[in-house]
């Protein structure tokens, strides 16, 4: 196997932000943005770079009815809120738990709320 064929072997098995992290890496090591192959490879260049989102909100945005109570208990631990505005903020969903975190920071509390049983959605 060539060296080349390893390496599309090992980023076919990158989830896709490792694939992002991949890219940014490389981004910066080499100066290089990646162009899109083929017929709109001319319009990728010529369109404005975007710039990366840096702080996202976390939204509860409902639950799973029987991990009411869990979510709750989650939502009290992470807001700081009381019982009864816990309560009221996981009933009343959608709901901003947390406003302009930083990435890694809103995915970890994505993954806490959601294994409690909530659905949120970062924004």
């Amino acid at each position: 196997m060539s060296k080349i064929a390893a390496i599309v072997d090992e980023i076919k098995a990158l989830s896709l932000l490792e694939v992002k992290e991949l890219t940014d890496a490389l981004k910066e090591t080499f100066g290089v943005e990646a162009i899109a192959m083929g017929a709109g490879a001319g319009a990728a260049a010529a369109a404005p770079e975007v710039e990366e989102k840096t702080e996202f909100d976390v939204v509860l945005a409902g639950f799973d009815a029987a991990a009411k109570i869990k979510v709750i208990k989650v939502v009290r631990e992470v807001t700081g809120l009381g019982l009864a505005d816990a309560k009221k903020a996981v009933e009343g969903a959608p709901y901003t738990l947390k406003e302009a975190m930083a990435k890694e920071e809103a995915e970890a509390l994505k993954a806490k709320l959601e294994e409690s049983g909530a659905k949120i959605e970062l924004k």
